[in-house]
């Protein structure tokens, strides 16, 4: 490091350390001791009221999803038939007598839906939308001393259907309480933006500041990935205005740009300043990156041309439901990244904001986006009826919350609205786009079009989109340049494919539409509710997966696609009737195990050899089993039963596996990839004997003692040789004992109506998922796992204190 730099990091560990100290600002988690009441009583928002009955927990927290299944719920089947109602939540607290003169926020990261805030009896404010980001001051309303304070929050979740799959609901997102000087840096306020010229990054630092005395400055401090000091700035706030906004431009040589592979982080940390005192201290992380679309040649980041593989993901978190978890996120994120995606579709509203800071810090792009609906709804009480008079608050709040994520490429207007199909929808995206483009001129602006021919399309009309966005329609794709001159395209949805993990049938060979139109009645199941895991069954709107993504890799000027889904989703369990209450779209199922397709993306979006053996080898003597393989790194599969070769397979053309017509008899089957002769990869499957012992697998035996982090185990049930058995369906109970308790319990399958939070699963395919949640105290932690007539298993996890 060069003597300055030197100077200069050493400089700035001695100023931050000193502002540690005086903590001119102090942000924490506001989530601990909490009360709440399921039902509706008007007198809560007084602070004399008495919740000594009302039930004790810590946030997030979902209500809904501790909830009975139950067709009869108003959320319907597409809301995954759970409770719904009024809530209350009530914090008693104190603030020091050291914070009267200082400005003082409480910030809800996400509230659904429709909540009012009081605090001390006051009115705060009402805010319907329950995926967007808010904030209230608190100061003049607030004792100081020993004088208690009382935030009281009505959640109003009673008028259903407001959405078209599980909402959840609560305070179902983070809550911070934040205590700066009267001067200070407002929330959001801070936009970091960057451009890249020969070996140079240009930081652009636009920075708002609450004003209130004279003689500020405001120092911007740029740190790399390891701390060091790359450049800093100190630049005079203006006084003429409550609000001043401060320009910098700060020069970071031979920077290290954000990747997908590679996602490096800088840091920025801002001080204002009043004459040598530090009165406020903010921070934020960046990315410097470039990327481009084009018409012709697609998506390059850092001008590398990339194809995007994206997923559409909903916000709820399977047996947690949609009470956010950072591991759950996480572990969620990693299961795609290791099949090879590379972006994420935020459908069809706002992230919770740690799920952005892990897109950023694990390399995923993504498309944020804002409405599922505009003006015309689609639920008889959904947002739609706040549309007019809250779009511009939202759409503005969400930009200004996430602009600077380098994760994010594109803002997305909405999803399949429905002003496509009047003029309204010229006017509509005309404003929004605006909306965005006075916050954020670095992203493109797009919208998921459901209507493909643009004749009838009137979003499309308006001519505001930066780059086109559609939905399904993959038989108009090749045909986008001349359909669309001049235009960028992102296939925005795609595939709608149905798959039950671990069930099959047969033939293979055809592809079926379930139901086969809009109006036709679904007849085509079966009494258990599954759906066939051969890529071979999807919606009549829809494709296979391999159908739609053959189409998208031929083409360059196709940039990619985001499939419909990453991950099966509680609610919108298209075809099934009740008692399906999860849908059947996702490549990995609700409890986060990889369904068969899964593989198949895994060996076209990874560069690491693949062998992928397909289905179980549990049949009835003499069935003709299609066998299918996915293979990459290798020119041929060659399939063995009980040691005979049952011949060498190719892909011929463009295809994406492998089959061949088996006829069942017991034993084991095995394939071996080979490249040029050379063996590849192996796989075995074998014929399971009846169910006899449970084995426990944790994905992390460490983990933090915060009360928040998680260990997911999977639970599985073999035979006596350590086979999965296909079919098993044992009821797994589960104790604990040590400093944690049973957060979810989970086996994916879509119409089960067993409880997420019984100490208990039926297997579903011989797998199971239990998920232990840390409590605050290191130790150990002793998991169980018994069922009747079963060998039992026990794991070990250890707690250890988060701060170390």
């Amino acid at each position: 490091m060069p003597f300055n730099k030197v100077i200069l990091f050493v400089l700035l560990f001695f100023t931050l350390t000193s502002v540690h100290a005086q903590s001119p600002r102090k942000v924490g988690l506001f989530n601990s001791g909490w009360k709440f009441y399921l039902g509706d009583d008007s007198t809560a928002r007084e602070p004399g009221y008495n919740d000594s009955q009302w039930r004790q927990l810590n946030l997030p927290h979902d209500w809904s999803i501790e909830g009975k299944f139950d067709e009869k719920n108003p959320t319907g089947q597409a809301g995954g038939g759970l409770p719904t109602g009024i809530g209350w939540y009530r914090k008693t607290f104190t603030m020091p007598l050291s914070a009267k003169d200082k400005s003082i926020f409480i910030d809800f990261d996400g509230v659904y839906c429709n909540s009012d805030v009081w605090v001390n009896g006051h009115h705060l404010g009402n805010r319907p939308n329950g995926y967007i980001s808010f904030r209230y001051e608190l100061s003049r309303y607030l004792n100081f001393g020993t004088g208690k304070n009382v935030i009281a929050v009505k959640v109003n979740n009673s008028a259903q259907p407001n959405t078209r799959w599980y909402s959840g609901s609560g305070i179902y997102r983070n809550v911070w309480l934040t205590t700066t000087s009267a001067s200070h840096l407002p929330v959001w306020g801070a936009y970091v933006t960057t451009q890249v010229n020969s070996n140079n990054a240009i930081i652009r630092l636009r920075t708002k500041v609450v004003v209130n005395q004279p003689g500020l400055q405001l120092k911007a401090v740029i740190l790399n990935k390891g701390g060091q000091v790359m450049n800093s700035i100190v630049t005079q706030v203006g006084n003429d205005d409550t609000t001043a906004l401060v320009t910098q431009n700060v020069v970071i040589g031979k920077p290290h740009v954000w990747s997908v592979d590679d996602p490096y982080l800088y840091k920025v940390v801002y001080s204002l300043i009043a004459g040598k005192r530090v009165i406020d201290k903010y921070q934020n992380t960046f990315g410097v990156r470039t990327f481009n679309f084009d018409k012709d040649r697609g998506f390059t980041l850092n001008g590398q041309w990339m194809k995007i593989k994206g997923v559409c993901m909903h916000h709820d978190l399977g047996a947690l439901g949609a009470a956010i978890n950072v591991r759950a996120m996480e572990r969620q994120l990693e299961i795609l990244k290791a099949m090879g995606c590379n972006a994420i579709r935020t459908s069809h509203n706002p992230p919770a904001p740690e799920f952005l800071d892990l897109c950023d810090r694990m390399g995923f792009l993504v498309m944020d986006e804002a409405f599922d609906m505009w003006a015309k709804k689609k639920n008889k009480y959904d947002y739609a009826k706040d549309f007019k008079k809250w779009h511009k608050r939202d759409l503005e709040d969400q930009v200004l919350r996430d602009r600077n994520h380098p994760s994010i490429i594109l803002w997305s207007i909405g999803n399949e609205i429905r002003e496509q199909f009047d003029s309204t929808g010229i006017t509509y995206t005309r404003e929004l786009v605006n909306i965005i483009k006075q916050l954020d001129t670095t992203r493109l602006v797009t919208s998921a079009l459901s209507e493909a021919d643009g004749n009838k399309n009137f979003i499309y009309k308006s001519g505001a989109l930066d780059i086109l966005g559609f939905n399904y329609h993959p038989e108009t794709y090749a045909d986008f340049p001349k359909n669309y001159p001049g235009q960028k395209f992102i296939a925005a949805e795609t595939i709608s494919g149905y798959a039950t993990r671990g069930y099959y049938d047969t033939p293979t060979d055809s592809t079926r539409h379930w139901p086969t139109s809009s109006k036709a009645k679904f007849t085509q199941g079966n009494a258990e509710f599954a759906v066939s895991a051969y890529d071979n069954v999807a919606a009549y709107w829809g494709s296979t997966h391999e159908e739609t993504w053959k189409i998208i890799k031929k083409h360059d000027y196709l940039s990619g696609e985001f499939v419909w889904s990453g991950f099966d989703f509680i609610g919108e369990p298209v075809p099934y009737p009740w008692p399906a209450r999860s849908s059947y779209y996702g490549i990995v199922d609700l409890a986060g195990f990889p369904k068969d397709v899964y593989y198949m993306y895994q060996s076209e979006w990874t560069s690491k050899p693949v062998l992928h053996l397909l289905p179980h080898w549990n049949w009835e003597a003499g069935k003709t089993v299609d066998v299918w393989a996915y293979y990459s790194q290798a020119d041929e599969v060659e399939l063995f039963l009980n040691g005979r070769s049952l011949g060498v397979r190719r892909k011929q053309g463009d295809d994406l596996h492998v089959v061949w017509k088996v006829p069942f008899e017991p034993g084991e089957l095995k394939a071996v990839s080979r490249q040029e002769g050379r063996t590849v990869l192996t796989e075995v499957i074998r014929t399971a004997g009846e169910p006899a012992r449970i084995v426990l697998e944790a994905d992390r035996k460490i983990i933090n003692a915060d009360g928040k982090d998680l260990s997911f185990i999977t639970v599985k049930v073999v035979d006596a040789a350590g086979n999965i058995v296909p079919n098993a369906d044992d009821l797994v109970r589960f104790n604990i004992k040590g400093k944690a308790q049973l957060a979810g319990v989970d086996n994916g399958a879509q119409a089960s109506m067993e409880s997420f939070k019984e100490p208990q699963r039926k297997a579903f395919h011989g797998l199971c998922l239990a998920i232990v949640q840390a409590g605050r105290s290191p130790g150990m932690i002793t998991f169980t796992a018994t069922a009747y007539g079963l060998a039992p298993a026990t794991i070990t996890l250890r707690t250890k204190s988060a701060y170390r």
